[in-house]
């Protein structure tokens, strides 16, 4: 009967872990679905889950691989194969730890000439880089896990197009969530 009643009390302390572990989850997604900045999304995420503080937002820029914008990528920022695009490769990072790696391509000519210079000399996050743009957010997918252009371990895949005032796109991006998002809050 001992053995009976530790294997009910496990089961029950499992099915109480998936629960919080569901609740984090939705939290954490309504949290994104509500601004139209990750970045700003990730900043309330941070702080309310106690990750660092003060919750400051940067990014470690990573390795671009020569990558080249696809006919795909180029269709969905409304330019031609002419148009210069830039491509930031990047950790979102509050204190030490990644919440999020992100793939943007961007169009360089519809930012202005300090939010270029802030996009290729600093840590800023784009959504921050481009505030001033007060840009929307055209979410066009979200995947459960990772996709192809995501680390292995990600727990959510989103892609997305911000855009300007104007519906003018101003970038493509795939964001890749990290398991950190789904740590508890204190010891």
């Amino acid at each position: 009967m001992t053995r009976l009643m530790m294997a009910a009390a496990c089961l029950v302390a499992l099915c109480a872990c998936a629960v919080t572990d569901d609740r984090l989850r939705s939290r954490f997604e309504a949290t994104l679905a509500a601004d139209e900045s990750a970045t700003a999304a990730l900043k309330q995420w941070c702080t309310r889950q106690d990750i660092a503080t003060p919750a400051l937002i940067t990014v470690d820029h990573l390795p671009t691989d020569g990558a080249t914008a696809s006919a795909d990528i180029r269709r969905m920022l409304e330019v031609d194969a002419e148009e210069p695009l830039g491509y930031r490769h990047v950790a979102l990072v509050c204190g030490s730890t990644t919440l999020s790696v992100a793939h943007n391509w961007y169009v360089p000519g519809r930012l202005t000439a300090d939010m270029n210079d802030v996009l290729q000399t600093t840590n800023t996050p784009f959504g921050r880089a481009v505030a001033d743009l007060d840009f929307t957010r055209e979410r066009l997918e979200s995947v459960e896990g990772p996709t192809a252009d995501c680390p292995a371990d990600t727990i959510l895949t989103h892609r997305a197009i911000l855009r300007r005032r104007d519906a003018r796109p101003i970038s493509t991006v795939i964001e890749c969530y990290t398991p950190a998002n789904l740590r508890t809050a204190g010891p």
